[in-house]
C-alpha cells in the first residue's frame, strides 16, 4: 500500500549553527519522518543516506536511532539493519485506553472550568479545521486536531496529565495519519463541534460522553484498518 522512497529529500536539512546538540536534532528529524509516515512501518532506514542528507557523521544518526528504538518507533535488527517499527496494535489499544480515561475527565472538567479565552481558541480551531477540510489539507488538519486537544489540558493547567498523554502520542499519531482521509476529517470536525457545544453550554456529562465517543471512533476505525492492512502491524 506504500510507495518506497529511493531518496531522503523529505528529511529537512539541519539548521546552521552550533553542532553541540546534533544528536537531538537528528532524533527530532527522524522521529518526525516516522510519525508523518515518510518512513513507513516496516521500511528500512539507510543510515548512510540519512548521514549524507543531513550532513552529519554516523554517530549522531546511530545514537538517535537507538533512542527512537527505546521509544518503540524503530526496530534495530542484528545483521539486517534498522527499520521504522511495525505498529503494535496491543500497545496502541492500551495507550488509547489511558488517553480515553484522561481526556474524558479533562472534557468533563473543561465544561465546568474552561476560561473564556480557551473557549475562543477552540472556536478558532474549529473554524480553521473547517477551512482545512474544504481545501483537503491533511497535515494542517492534523496539526489543528492536536492543538484543539492541547488547549484543554493547557487551559486547565494540568501539566502531569499533559505529560502522560504526550508520552504515548508518537505511535498514536502514526495511527491517526494512517487513518487520515477526507471522510475521517469530516467526522472528526463534527465530533469537535459537538465537544465545543458541550463546553459552551457547560454540560459536563455531554462533554465526557462526546470525548469518549470521539476517541472510541478512532479505535473502531483502527480495528477495521488493521484487518485490511495486516502488513503494517505486528502479529497479535
Amino acid at each position: 500500500m506504500f510507495d518506497k522512497r529511493k531518496n531522503y529529500e523529505f528529511l529537512p536539512l539541519l539548521p546552521p549553527g552550533p553542532r553541540g546538540n546534533t544528536t537531538e536534532q537528528v532524533e527530532r528529524t527522524i522521529r518526525s519522518a516516522i510519525v508523518q509516515l515518510d518512513f513507513t512501518p516496516g521500511e528500512f532506514i539507510d543510515k548512510g543516506a540519512v548521514c549524507e542528507r543531513l550532513g552529519v557523521s554516523r554517530f549522531p544518526v546511530s545514537e538517535a536511532l537507538s533512542r527512537l528504538a527505546a521509544e518503540g518507533l524503530v526496530e534495530i535488527l542484528p545483521q539486517r539493519g534498522t527499520r521504522a517499527a511495525l505498529i503494535r496494535l496491543a500497545e496502541i489499544k492500551e495507550s488509547m485506553l489511558i488517553r480515553r480515561a484522561l481526556e474524558a475527565m479533562v472534557a468533563e472538567t473543561a465544561a465546568l472550568r474552561l476560561p473564556s479565552s480557551a473557549l475562543e481558541a477552540l472556536r478558532d480551531y474549529v473554524t480553521a479545521q473547517e477551512r482545512a477540510v474544504a481545501r483537503g489539507d491533511r497535515s494542517g488538519f492534523h496539526a489543528l486536531d492536536l492543538a484543539f486537544h492541547s488547549v484543554l489540558v493547557d487551559a486547565l493547567e494540568l501539566p502531569r496529565v499533559a505529560a502522560v498523554i504526550e508520552a504515548s502520542r508518537a505511535n498514536i499519531d502514526r495511527v491517526r495519519r494512517l487513518l487520515s482521509s477526507p471522510r475521517r476529517h469530516a467526522v472528526t470536525l463534527a465530533e469537535h463541534r459537538t465537544l465545543l457545544q458541550a463546553f459552551e453550554t457547560h454540560d459536563a456529562e455531554a462533554a465526557r460522553r462526546a470525548m469518549e465517543s470521539h476517541l472510541d471512533a478512532v479505535m473502531e476505525e483502527l480495528e477495521r484498518f488493521s484487518a485490511e492492512n495486516p502488513e503494517v502491524f505486528l502479529p497479535q
